[in-house]
């Protein structure tokens, strides 16, 4: 039988999802072929970096287990605290106790593409998701810290699910009868707040992204509302668009 061209083979590695990588490496292993070894170790790198993936999201889990008898775990986080512009937006988020998902990290720590890619997995399996949205107008009335915490209030109130507990990525939100665990930069170290951080970013840059299309000038897309040099000079000459929070730019326009 004629062999395998290399070329085949290693559009079948770039094709294989991860629990074909095993399969792979038996089928391969003894060819002495050494561009085919060369893939069979590409393929044995994948698996090893899957496994310290795996080993990295159980210890992401080590708050879920610690409180899995109180029932349903919600974690919260926030984004757009920063921005000049646009909302500042809370994300709520009750995972499965044998939730499976890998890669879920602080949202700052992940590619735009794997948010997006993420934020439809756990869209897909959480038990339940919440966003609250606080705009302009409001932070600037109440003040950013405040704001934050009615957005909080709101994303957990738009829960299908009822928690019994929450997990914060810091804060202790007042106002609210569920208990509440604080976890400083808990979005990197809870599973279910980093799950909410990725929600939170996500639906807050599509509507950054939306806004640029309705504002034209301000680079909202790439910039998400942050005051980058090329925002604070459009700031300056084109003045404050309707999302822009008066109390963030009184540095920057007379």
């Amino acid at each position: 039988m004629e062999e395998k061209k290399i070329g085949v083979i290693r559009e079948e590695l770039k094709a294989a999802e991860d629990e074909m990588l095993p399969f792979f490496v038996n089928t391969y292993e003894t060819d002495v072929r050494s561009g085919v070894q060369k893939l069979v170790e590409q393929a044995r790198g994948r698996m090893a970096k899957l496994e310290a993936e795996r080993a990295r999201t159980e210890a992401l889990k080590k708050y879920e287990r610690e409180y899995a008898s109180c029932g349903f775990i919600c974690g919260i986080d926030e984004v757009g605290r920063g921005p000049l512009a646009g909302p500042v937006t809370a994300g709520a988020v009750i995972l499965p106790q044998d939730c499976d998902i890998l890669y879920i990290n602080d949202s700052k720590k992940l590619t735009a593409a794997k948010r997006e890619e993420l934020y439809d997995i756990i869209m897909e399996k959480a038990v339940a998701v919440g966003i609250g949205m606080v705009g302009p107008q409001r932070i600037d009335e109440i003040n950013i810290l405040q704001a934050t915490y009615e957005a909080m209030r709101e994303a957990i109130s738009k829960l299908s699910q009822k928690p019994d507990i929450l997990l914060n990525d810091a804060v202790t939100i007042p106002g609210i009868d569920i208990r509440q665990i604080p976890i400083i930069k808990g979005d990197a170290k809870s599973i279910s707040i980093g799950a909410a951080s990725i929600v939170a970013k996500v639906t807050r840059d599509r509507l950054m992204a939306e806004y640029d299309r309705i504002l034209p000038g301000y680079g909202f897309a790439s910039n998400k509302g942050y005051g980058s040099a090329e925002h604070i000079a459009a700031l300056k000459e084109l003045g404050p668009s309707p999302i822009h929070r008066k109390s963030f730019i009184g540095n920057f326009i007379p």
